[in-house]
């Protein structure tokens, strides 16, 4: 039983130097996510996360900003060094997160574009008129 005096350590130290990095970049926010080679995540952010509210999330530089917090966090709890990274969704932040991880010091052994593609299903969304 844990008094008050205890704390329970809340994750597991685990010392892995290659990973992935999944990056959901929408048209309101961006989402990264650092994982094992198995799936398993590791640490996880977005540009809400980081502070950013309303419009300012859907930017470029929010999406740095999430991807930076994520790495350092990483780099720091796990020891990560390489990774596999895997980009999805159209948004602004998807070639400034890239740059992010470049910019970080870490080998990237793969990019891919896992966005998803219908083959002719339901009918999209109306066209922004903005």
């Amino acid at each position: 039983m844990i008094t008050k005096n205890e704390t329970k350590q809340k994750t597991q130290k685990k010392d892995i130097d290659k990973g992935k990095i999944f990056i959901s970049a929408s048209f309101n926010n961006t989402l990264v996510t650092v994982t094992d080679m198995d799936g398993n995540t590791l640490v996880w952010g977005s540009s809400g996360n980081s502070g950013f509210k309303g419009t300012r999330k859907s930017t470029p530089y929010a999406a740095t900003t999430a991807v930076d917090k994520v790495i350092k966090k990483s780099k720091e709890a796990h020891g990560l060094e390489e990774v596999e990274v895997y980009v999805k969704g159209p948004g602004p932040g998807r070639d400034a997160a890239l740059r992010a991880i470049r910019a970080a010091g870490i080998r990237i052994a793969m990019i891919a574009d896992v966005t998803p593609i219908p083959h002719n299903g339901p009918r999209p969304k109306k066209k922004r008129r903005a």
